[in-house]
C-alpha cells in the first residue's frame, strides 16, 4: 500500500507557517543593526528593490517548484530538481545544498534560540535585575553562554539545560507533522508574536524622554537615528550586498525550506497570492515593529554617542545586553523583558522546525520510512551535530557554520534554483506553472525580472562576494590566529556532512532504480 503524503490543513496553516519561518530572530535583532549602519533611511532604498527583484521573484519561484516536485512525491531539493531536468544525472546533487544549508543552520540556531527562553526566564525571576550596565550584562552574558566563570555563572550548565528543553520543543513539533504538528504551532505562535511586538511598539512609541535633563535623547531623534537617510551610503557597493543578504535573510529564500513546506500543497492551491501574503505578513513584522523597537528604546536610554556603539556592536549584544537594560528602566520592566524574549522564542522556534523538515522530508520520500522513524534519525543526529556550537561558541565555529550554511549556500542555491527555473525549465512553462490555480495575476513584467533580472542580481552578487571577499575568506586570513584551528576543524566538519549528504542521496535513487 502506497504512502500518502502529509498535507496542510488551511490555506491560513501553510502562510503562517512559511511566514513563522520567515519571521526569526533577523527581523528583530539583525535588521535594525543593518539598517543603522548601512545608511538608515537610505538602507531602505536598496532593500525594496531587494524585495522586489529578488524576494518576491523566488517566493514565487520556491513555492511554485515546491508545489511541482509535491506531484511527484518529492519534497526536497534533489528529487524537485531531477523532476525538473531528468536528463541530467548530476543535478539532484546540486539539490543537496537545499538539504545541507537548512541543516546547519538548525544545529547552530535551536542553541540560540534556547537563549531566548533562558532570558524569558531571567526576565520573570529577576536574575540580571541588579545590573545597571553595559559591561555587567555583557558578563552575564558571557556566563551563561559558557565563555567565562563569573559570579552570575560557574559553568555551561544552565544554557545546556535551556538546550535540551528547546531542541526537545523543536522534536516534539517536526514529530507530529505537518498538519498537527507544525501548522498547529504557528497558528498559535505568529498572533502571539505579532501581539507582543504590538504590546512592545506601543510601549517604546510612548516614551516620550525618559530623562528631563537629557531634552535630546527623545523618541522622535531615536527613530530619526535609524531612519534619517544618509544617502552617500547608497555609493557603497557593500551596502547594496547587505540589504540583498538582509532580504535572503528574512524570507528564508534560498534555504530550500519553501520548497518543502510547498511540497505538501495540493496542484490546484493560489502560490501568487500566499506568497505574497506570506511576504506581507513577514515585512509587517521586520520593518514596522523590528524598526520601530530596539534602536529607538536603546536611543532613549543610552543616547547618541552610546547608540553608534551599541548599533555596530551586532545583533546578539542588541537583543541580550542593551534590551534587557533598556526594560529595566521601564515600570513593568520584568513584564516587557518577558514577553521581549518570548517574542524572539516564537520567532526562533518556528524557524528552526521549518529547518528541520527538509531532511525529515527527505529521509521520508526518498528512503519510503515512517515520520516516526525519520524524526527519531534526525534528532539522533542533530543532537550530537549541535555539540560544537556549543562547546566552541568562542571560537568561531558558529561564526563559520553561519557563513557557509546560512549565507553562502542561500545565494548559491537560490541561483541554480532560478536558473533551473527559468532556463531548464523554460520560462513559458514555468509562468503557466505559477498561475495554475491563482486568484490573481502576477504582473507580466515580473516574467523578465524572473529569467533575467533576478538571476543576473544573483551572479552578480557571488561574482562580488568572490571578488572583494573569496579568497580572504578561503585563507581565513581576517580569523584570529588562535582560533583557525577550529575555524578549520569546522570546515572539515562542513564537508563531511555535505558528503553523508550526498551519498544518502546516490543510495536513494539507486534504491528506487533497482525497485524499477
Amino acid at each position: 500500500m502506497a504512502k500518502v503524503r502529509q498535507t496542510w490543513g488551511t490555506r491560513l496553516g501553510i502562510i503562517m507557517a512559511v511566514a513563522g519561518s520567515a519571521i526569526g530572530l533577523g527581523n528583530f535583532l539583525r535588521f535594525p543593526v543593518q539598517a543603522a549602519a548601512n545608511g538608515g533611511g537610505a538602507f531602505m532604498i536598496p532593500y525594496f528593490i531587494s524585495l522586489f527583484l529578488l524576494g518576491i521573484p523566488l517566493m514565487w519561484i520556491e513555492w511554485t517548484l515546491g508545489r511541482y516536485g509535491g506531484g511527484f512525491e518529492h519534497g526536497t531539493a534533489p528529487g524537485i530538481f531531477h523532476t525538473m531536468w531528468q536528463k541530467n544525472r548530476f543535478i539532484k546533487y546540486f539539490g543537496v545544498i537545499g538539504i545541507f544549508g537548512p541543516l546547519v543552520i538548525f544545529i547552530y540556531y535551536t542553541y540560540i534560540e534556547s537563549w531566548t527562553l533562558a532570558y524569558s526566564f531571567f526576565a520573570l525571576t529577576g536574575k540580571y535585575g541588579n545590573l545597571a550596565t553595559q559591561s555587567s550584562m555583557q558578563s552575564f552574558l558571557k556566563g551563561f553562554q559558557g565563555l567565562e566563570s563569573n559570579q552570575h555563572f560557574s559553568s555551561i550548565i544552565s544554557a545546556y539545560i535551556f538546550f535540551i528543553i528547546t531542541f526537545f520543543a523543536n522534536i516534539v513539533v517536526i514529530y507530529y507533522g505537518i498538519k498537527g504538528g507544525i501548522e498547529k504551532l504557528c497558528k498559535i505562535a505568529m498572533p502571539l508574536l505579532l501581539g507582543f511586538g504590538i504590546i512592545i511598539m506601543v510601549r517604546v512609541l510612548t516614551l516620550g524622554t525618559p530623562d528631563a535633563a537629557r531634552p535630546s535623547w527623545n523618541l522622535v531623534n531615536g527613530l530619526g537615528f535609524l531612519w534619517n537617510p544618509d544617502f552617500s551610503a547608497l555609493k557603497s557597493a557593500r551596502v547594496w550586498l547587505a540589504a540583498a543578504g538582509q532580504i535572503f535573510f528574512t524570507l528564508s529564500v534560498g534555504i530550500g525550506v519553501i520548497l518543502t513546506y510547498a511540497s505538501y500543497l495540493s496542484k490546484g492551491d493560489d502560490v501568487v497570492l500566499s506568497g505574497l501574503s506570506a511576504v506581507s505578513m513577514n515585512e509587517l513584522a521586520e520593518v514596522v515593529l523590528g524598526g520601530s523597537i530596539v534602536i529607538p528604546a536603546a536611543f532613549v536610554f543610552f543616547g547618541p554617542q552610546e547608540i553608534q556603539g551599541i548599533a555596530k556592536s551586532g545583533a546578539f549584544n542588541l537583543g541580550f545586553v542593551t534590551m534587557p537594560l533598556v526594560f529595566q528602566k521601564l515600570i513593568f520592566g520584568a513584564f516587557f523583558g518577558c514577553i521581549w524574549f518570548l517574542l524572539l522564542f516564537f520567532a526562533g522556534i518556528t524557524s528552526s522546525v521549518s529547518l528541520a523538515q527538509p531532511a525529515v522530508a527527505f529521509l521520508e520520500d526518498e528512503f519510503d520510512i515512517s515520520r516516526k522513524r525519520a524524526v527519531s534519525i534526525f534528532a539522533a543526529a542533530c543532537f550530537v551535530l549541535c555539540q560544537p556550537a556549543i562547546f566552541l561558541l568562542g571560537k568561531g565555529v558558529v561564526n563559520e557554520l553561519d557563513f557557509w550554511g546560512g549565507t553562502f549556500c542561500l545565494v548559491l542555491f537560490a541561483t541554480a534554483e532560478t536558473i533551473l527555473f527559468a532556463w531548464v525549465f523554460g520560462m513559458e512553462r514555468a509562468w503557466q506553472e505559477i498561475h495554475h490555480g491563482a486568484d490573481m495575476e502576477v504582473p507580466k513584467i515580473y516574467k523578465a525580472i524572473i529569467k533575467y533580472i533576478t538571476p543576473l542580481f544573483l551572479l552578480l552578487i557571488l561574482g562580488f562576494w568572490l571578488y572583494q571577499e573569496g579568497l580572504p575568506t578561503i585563507l581565513m586570513k581576517n580569523t584570529p590566529t588562535a582560533d583557525r584551528p577550529f575555524v578549520l576543524g569546522a570546515r572539515i566538519f562542513l564537508i563531511f556532512i555535505f558528503i553523508v549528504l550526498a551519498v544518502m542521496v546516490k543510495i536513494a535513487w539507486r534504491r528506487k532504480r533497482l525497485k524499477i
